[in-house]
């Protein structure tokens, strides 16, 4: 199984010269890649449904958020081989030639290494402040994919559609040998179920959550359009839940081990370990050090 890592990203602590030291390290130990994900701002008094709930207080680890793509940029140059994802980026904050371009932008500095992962996110605030109705998001997504995916097709490229209108162009650069880059859904609604086996390759459910893994996983790989590729499933592992507390680094290592446990069960091709809600990460030393200190945990599962 191969094993990913969330890049450090949100918090105050997080410094590029922390970031370059855990690219570099996560590199030379031999994790398969590295991960990111999308958010604007920290909302005073969050309107949305957060962790399943209304009022929930964001957690506050969001209060300070470095960008993705700038992100995983740093990380292109700063890597030889590690695979470079979203997970994910929120559809409602883009339009589709414009992440076209940032993607395949990305794709070309890392000489074909990218997931794009996306979806319809939670934040009714976020939304807000981007013009888009949240109420729509999951119609706007249906159409964003393939006017994303046609973006990377041939020139020239044509849209039209009732959310977004591509005029007849030449839409460059391409993804990195003009492969499309995988495309990741993490969602988990019955709608967005639906999403997931039509557009996408790959499924990144968290584990230790209790939802069905396996059986969606069958579902989708039953409704996705004939002749696709099987869906690929990519686990997320959390050392500390977003809307949870967390007691300490033993307790953090026991959560890994056992996310790690259930994505090998599950038979996940790679799973995601994320750290940046854990308690134990109090500073850029730390960061700087976690790709070791993991290494002897995830040594077993790869």
């Amino acid at each position: 199984m191969r094993i990913g890592l969330g890049m450090p990203q949100l918090g105050f602590h997080v410094t590029g010269r922390c970031v370059a030291s855990f690219v570099r390290s996560a590199d030379a130990l031999g994790y398969a890649s590295l991960w990111v994900q999308e958010h604007l701002f920290y909302p005073i008094r969050n309107t949305s449904q957060y962790s399943g709930k209304y009022g929930t207080e964001v957690h506050g680890a969001y209060r300070s958020f470095f960008s993705p793509f700038e992100l995983l940029s740093f990380a292109a140059a700063t890597s030889e081989r590690l695979t470079l994802g979203t997970s994910v980026v929120v559809a409602g904050y883009h339009r589709p030639v414009e992440l076209a371009q940032r993607v395949a932008t990305l794709d070309q500095l890392g000489e074909g290494r990218v997931v794009l992962g996306i979806g319809a996110g939670w934040s009714a605030d976020e939304h807000a402040q981007s013009g888009v109705d949240f109420a729509t998001r999951g119609d706007r997504l249906d159409e964003f994919i393939p006017a994303l995916v046609r973006c990377w097709g041939p020139d020239p490229v044509e849209f039209h559609g009732s959310h977004f209108t591509i005029p007849t162009a030449e839409v460059q650069p391409k993804p990195f040998g003009a492969r499309r880059p995988p495309l990741m859904s993490g969602m988990r609604s019955a709608a967005g179920l639906r999403r997931t086996a039509r557009h996408f390759d790959m499924w990144n459910p968290t584990v230790g959550t209790g939802i069905p893994i396996a059986d969606n996983l069958s579902w989708l790989r039953e409704h996705q359009p004939e002749g696709a590729a099987p869906m690929r499933l990519v686990t997320r592992v959390y050392a500390a839940r977003p809307a949870g507390s967390d007691d300490g680094v033993a307790d953090g290592l026991d959560r890994i081990r056992a996310g790690l446990d259930e994505s090998r069960a599950l038979g996940a091709e790679e799973a995601i370990i994320e750290c940046g809600f854990w308690a134990a990460i109090t500073n850029e030393r730390d960061w700087e050090a976690l790709p070791e200190q993991l290494a002897e945990v995830v040594d077993d599962y790869r």
